[in-house]
């Protein structure tokens, strides 16, 4: 039982940081049908960015927060501006992937010159001392990594339900013909979806920074498992991202403990595949009907 709690603890921390940068994957696909494939260096930037500002700077950790995440979102914007406006405008399908891939590479490459391709240690804002629950080992900043998650996702959907603003962006991601039709901008809606997907993945960076090192490559990775939790969960499902997450994140803990880490991407992978095998719109995603 004491193996049990460990891994159950550790796994949902892993995944709901999992899911907190899928949701920016959700964010940019209702409303645009497109996607970020730099979502993970968006993370790594503002996981060094925030390294910049508590270790060079002498800044708070929790003042250090909403300076990541104002960056997230230029960074974000700028994402949209260069690589998915231009292939929106002349309907290319794939143009948008190429773009946003490229630009993942330049940020990594960017990231490289100014901070080195050495991993870098983050200090915790919390004791880094285990807490023992139901025989767990819970380290603090687990704790506040799956309660930053999660008000993180909060803040959006209440943003989304309960502002104007917001709920020009649900009025977009139901039908963006429609919303233009009603006088909102929908391509201002476009690159806002791109801000917040980004202000949520770099947000995530500085919540997991303290808890493993942080470099110009920590982000490919992290990246290319929440696209998995994204496509497991559904994209068109919110609970759907934290659901996948969890998944995710548990059974790659328990891979670990009971196999070997070697293969603890494996039924992650493995559970991708099926999923895109027979349900290609997610374990709680809504299948679209097409008319051409």
């Amino acid at each position: 039982m004491e193996l049990l709690a460990q891994i159950l603890s550790s796994g949902i921390a892993v995944g709901m940081i999992y899911a907190v940068i899928a949701f920016g994957f959700q964010l940019t696909f209702s409303t645009s049908g497109t996607l970020n494939f730099g979502q993970g260096e968006a993370l790594m930037l503002g996981a060094l960015v925030g390294l910049t500002c508590v270790d060079t700077l002498g800044m708070n950790y929790w003042l250090m927060i909403p300076v990541v995440c104002l960056f997230g979102m230029i960074q974000g914007g700028f994402v949209e501006l260069i690589g998915v406006r231009p292939a929106i405008k002349i309907k290319s399908e794939f143009g948008w992937i190429m773009s946003t891939i490229a630009l993942g590479i330049i940020f990594k490459n960017v990231a490289e010159n100014i901070w080195g391709r050495d991993a870098l240690p983050f200090p915790s804002p919390l004791p880094m001392e285990p807490m023992t629950f139901l025989g767990a080992n819970i380290l603090p900043m687990e704790i506040l990594v799956v309660v930053g998650a999660l008000v993180m996702m909060l803040l959006v959907e209440f943003f989304n339900r309960k502002t104007i603003y917001g709920k020009a962006v649900v009025a977009t991601a139901n039908d963006r013909d429609a919303a233009g039709l009603m006088g909102i901008n929908t391509s201002m809606v476009i690159t806002f979806s791109y801000a917040l997907s980004s202000l949520t993945a770099a947000f995530a960076g500085v919540l997991i920074a303290p808890l493993t090192l942080t470099g110009a490559t920590m982000g490919g990775a992290l990246g290319l498992k929440a696209f998995a939790v994204a496509i497991i969960g559904g994209l068109s499902s919110g609970l759907g991202i934290i659901v996948g997450g969890l998944i995710l994140g548990i059974v790659e803990t328990a891979t670990g403990f009971y196999i070997s880490t070697g293969y603890k991407d494996v039924p992650g992978l493995i559970l991708l595949l099926l999923v895109l095998a027979y349900k290609p719109s997610g374990l709680f995603g809504k299948s679209a009907i097409k008319k051409v």
